[in-house]
């Protein structure tokens, strides 16, 4: 007589915790904050544009020599795209699925409204799409130069910045962005600090605090490079 074989596997632990609620907000709070180091170290970069062309296309040459010579040109800002495609596919999945999961369970009404959340917390969703679709046009723009006004000029990163945002639809494409991301940054530590459980009575105010503080320091510090250029600082 034959053995009856089980066919059903239990899934692996990576599986279970993908599947589950906590999973994946953890997924969205880490990929999350890997953006938000992403962020800061572009901005302050970005930012060496005003000291000069000579300095700010030095800066882009370097970024592709990171790691020599150990790593081949160019090896690290691969990695480091990688890994950030990665972050922005989990971050993008996660979030999707978490609110079909939430509609679903809410497949009513409520009779009762809500308390109006806060702008912020209101706009994730379309800020997301904002951001997802700008960061495309980005990379035509100035990684590929398909989009590019101008003429687009390989290794001189400096005049092609220059050039996007000599044109006003380069300027309101950017700004319009900039503003998405302090939203959706000041939304989003905020939420990812509680999904990882540094909340508590005593830290919310200061994890509040820091926050509103990377938002405005984000924004301000991206936003200040167009309009660098369109008062004629950069130029």
């Amino acid at each position: 007589m034959a053995l009856a074989t089980r066919t059903d596997r239990r899934p692996s632990f990576a599986r279970t915790v993908w599947d589950s609620t906590v999973g994946k907000k953890t997924v969205m709070a880490v990929s999350g904050l890997i953006m938000l180091l992403y962020l800061v170290v572009h901005m302050i970069g970005n930012l060496k544009i005003f000291f000069g062309a000579g300095d700010f296309n030095h800066y882009a040459h370097w970024l592709r020599t990171v790691g020599e010579p150990f790593m081949h040109y160019e090896w690290t800002l691969w990695l480091v795209r990688v890994v950030l495609v990665v972050a922005v596919v989990a971050h993008a999945v996660s979030a999707y699925q978490l609110s079909r999961r939430d509609i679903k369970a809410r497949p009513t009404r409520y009779v009762h409204r809500k308390p109006r959340a806060s702008y912020a917390t209101r706009t994730m969703r379309w800020g997301g799409v904002i951001l997802a679709l700008f960061i495309v046009w980005h990379l035509l723009d100035l990684t590929t130069g398909t989009v590019h006004s101008g003429g687009f000029q390989e290794g001189r990163p400096y005049q092609n910045v220059v050039d996007t945002f000599s044109t006003w639809y380069g300027n309101v494409i950017y700004i319009v962005a900039m503003l998405a991301v302090g939203l959706h940054v000041r939304h989003g530590f905020w939420s990812a600090a509680q999904t990882l459980g540094a909340g508590s009575r005593t830290r919310d105010r200061a994890l509040k605090a820091t926050a509103n503080v990377l938002a405005l320091l984000l924004t301000a510090g991206f936003i200040a490079v167009p309009v660098g250029v369109m008062t004629g600082v950069v130029s």
